[in-house]
């Protein structure tokens, strides 16, 4: 039965609007009336935003939030940091990969993520054993996604190699590996687990250039056709250094001369690139997959904006190792970051006398979109899924319009998020996850035995 939802202030995909009435059918927004009328059973709330998609997610990486803040006995770096989350997930299981991630969604949607984009390469059991079900992992994180709600984009990941030139794969990396021909059939199996979600996409996932050959960049291009494509790229100094010394170029050069990247692409991190790599990247359609929490938290760097964005680029936000879940932090850390570089305020915004938090906001929305396969917003025949504002919290009291979208960046954040719905589904009320206790109970079960 169709339900009809009533917001004071309401961000649809043309801009602001006031008293709009949203109905909802089959979890997909029917009608959309501004100036209305609450009707008598309408579920009213202050404000209302479009859910944000968390691009890019390895949520197994949940469970070791926290552990890697030891100092060595060098310096300490994402190579560093890599080496304990290899020990971590040496005894994970299906079932605590879908503990942990049932956690991890049910954190995006109270922080206002509504779908998420899960970059999943733990495939195999231990010592890199191959399950009955070859994407018996996959299907645990379609399991986590239906248990949560979150709308779910899985990239299943092909990782073949330890680094540039076809190096073999590490002891450590067992459980990762797989060649061309068992991505293909680990990409069929993913494929039937999503079809038990209500608007799951499957997209393709080279790791990174090191971890994939350039034979196997060619065939995965028949694998991709019409669907999302994701890789990491140049997020460190050392993986630039060992592509130039490989193939005489840079990474995201590299890509861009071999292979067809597009609209469909994106490129996580990009952190380390010439002005003209940037350029041609802003240029090519790609989506910048940028995730601020985790590259501060792994010392990665900053992506460099203003060449990116005057190139036409466009970037979404995603949680990447969940050291921290929260939307709004994401975005207030992109602007953060290119303020203390640049010595400026107000970076991201795309002009004079323009909100920064509303540029933000809408950016990440349409970039994250894009990267995920779906269309975001408040609009008639996208899916519903909307995040509501409570408007007494102290940072947003008497805002309307774009300081509504200022104030919840920069000032109140997750704790202003009162309800999310999710395809229609109320699955958040007065910032708890209705599934919270239970998510939590299960988590705290796996990591006694992971961590012991």
């Amino acid at each position: 039965m169709p339900g009809s939802l009533f917001f004071g202030h309401c961000l649809l995909t043309d801009g602001w609007a006031r008293e709009v009435r949203v109905t909802i059918a089959e979890g997909r927004i029917a009608e959309v009336e501004t100036g209305a009328t609450p009707g008598p059973g309408d579920d009213r709330h202050g404000c209302a935003l479009p859910g944000i998609p968390n691009l890019h997610s390895h949520a197994f990486q949940r469970g070791m939030a926290g552990l890697a803040e030891r100092r060595g006995p060098s310096n300490d770096s994402f190579w560093t940091w890599r080496e304990i989350m290899y020990r971590f997930v040496d005894r994970m299981a299906p079932e605590d990969v879908r503990a942990i991630a049932t956690l991890a969604y049910v954190e995006m949607l109270e922080a206002g993520f509504t779908r998420v984009g899960e970059f999943h390469y733990l495939h195999h059991d231990r010592n890199g054993q191959r399950f009955a079900d070859i994407a018996a992992m996959s299907g645990a994180v379609c399991e986590a996604a239906a248990d949560s709600g979150i709308g779910l984009t899985l990239l299943p990941v092909l990782y073949s190699y330890a680094g540039f030139g076809a190096r073999p794969p590490q002891t450590a990396q067992a459980r990762f590996i797989l060649d061309i021909d068992g991505y293909a059939r680990l990409l069929e199996g993913a494929q039937r687990h999503a079809r038990a979600l209500p608007d799951a996409v499957v997209g393709v996932a080279p790791h990174s250039l090191r971890a994939v050959s350039p034979e196997q960049q060619r065939d995965l291009a028949g694998l991709s056709r019409g669907r999302p494509v994701h890789i990491h790229i140049a997020e460190q100094v050392r993986e630039v250094e060992d592509c130039v010394a490989w193939s005489g170029r840079r990474p995201v050069e590299w890509l861009l001369d071999n292979a067809e990247v597009d609209g469909r692409w994106c490129l996580v991190h990009a952190t380390h690139m010439t002005k003209a790599e940037t350029a041609a990247m802003g240029r090519s359609g790609a989506v910048a997959g940028l995730c601020p929490i985790t590259e501060a938290n792994l010392g990665d760097g900053l992506f460099p904006v203003e060449t990116f964005l005057e190139a036409g680029g466009r970037y979404g936000v995603g949680s990447d190792s969940n050291v921290l879940i929260d939307c709004a932090e994401e975005l207030r850390l992109l602007e953060y970051g290119q303020r203390l570089t640049r010595r400026a305020r107000n970076v991201m915004a795309r002009g004079g006398g323009r909100s920064t938090g509303a540029d933000l906001y809408g950016d990440a929305l349409a970039g994250g979109a894009a990267a995920l396969g779906v269309t975001g917003g408040i609009a008639v025949g996208l899916s519903a899924d909307i995040v509501s504002l409570d408007l007494t919290h102290p940072a947003l009291v008497h805002r309307s319009g774009d300081a509504i979208t200022d104030s919840f960046v920069f000032a109140a954040g997750r704790s202003a998020i009162d309800c999310v719905w999710r395809h229609g589904d109320k699955l958040v009320s007065r910032g708890r996850h209705r599934i919270r206790d239970h998510a939590v109970r299960d988590y705290n079960r796996v990591l006694e035995t992971l961590i012991a």
